[in-house]
């Protein structure tokens, strides 16, 4: 969804496809810790949001979203919700009041740094039934990377915070002595040294202790080679997906 051209919604989102989205979700059917996530926060804050016409409202809003809705601001708990609630607080960013937008940022960053409660900790994305809460949310800000990088100081962070949550795609693999070279797709930033990955194909989940980045991708391209460490090619079959371990390893 887009925004009119040349000036802000001045009260509320006036497209009613992004309240139509918000009540197409069964928030209730989400799960989440019984006693912190309440899902009609999420759907009164979001609805709220995105009606808001100015700071007072916004604010409102975003104290339904952080207190139970999507995270809970206390604890510094974020919910399954917040995966599903991002691409819709994404579009009342373009679409809505500023001070709206201004909300939506912090609630992303939130949600994004916060930790999830045990059993409630993965969601199902295009690339896997069991993704961390931050990694799929770091997928919907690349999915908007033009309206992030256009907000300036307040959408540059998500956007490098969201590339610490990378993803690599295994297209083909290569034995290479008692490693394999696993070449793909990778989005986000790999970073240096060893690292342990998940590795996600057909619903299940493995751990990989060692992998690095064998050759960065050239500037504009996406293609990546990562070296796993004592592996066989045939234990990474193409279209598995890697995640960094380490956001799997993320509980409250």
């Amino acid at each position: 969804m887009t925004s009119r051209p040349g000036r802000w919604v001045t009260a509320r989102c006036e497209d009613a496809g992004v309240l139509d989205a918000i009540d197409a979700v069964d928030w209730g059917a989400i799960p989440g810790h019984p006693d912190w996530y309440e899902p009609a926060r999420a759907a009164r804050g979001l609805r709220a949001l995105a009606d808001a016409a100015n700071m007072v409202e916004a604010a409102r809003a975003g104290s339904l979203l952080g207190g139970g809705g999507i995270v809970h601001g206390h604890s510094a708990a974020v919910f399954p919700a917040a995966a599903v609630a991002t691409p819709l607080l994404l579009d009342i960013a373009q679409q809505g009041h500023p001070a709206a937008r201004d909300t939506v940022l912090g609630l992303v960053d939130e949600a994004l740094s916060s930790y999830p409660h045990a059993e409630y900790t993965r969601v199902t994305t295009p690339y896997g039934t069991a993704v961390p809460i931050c990694c799929a949310i770091a997928d919907q800000l690349r999915a908007r990377t033009a309206l992030l990088a256009g907000l300036g100081k307040r959408g540059r962070p998500l956007l490098a915070d969201a590339a610490e949550r990378w993803r690599f795609e295994i297209r083909e693999c290569v034995a290479d002595g008692n490693d394999t070279a696993a070449f793909g797709t990778l989005v986000g930033r790999f970073p240096g040294g060893v690292h342990a990955a998940e590795l996600h194909l057909g619903g299940e989940v493995a751990v990989l202790d060692e992998v690095a980045l064998e050759y960065p991708s050239v500037e504009g391209s996406v293609e990546a080679c990562l070296r796993v460490r004592g592996r066989r090619p045939g234990e990474l079959p193409p279209g598995a997906v890697l995640f960094p371990a380490v956001c799997g390893e993320r509980v409250h």
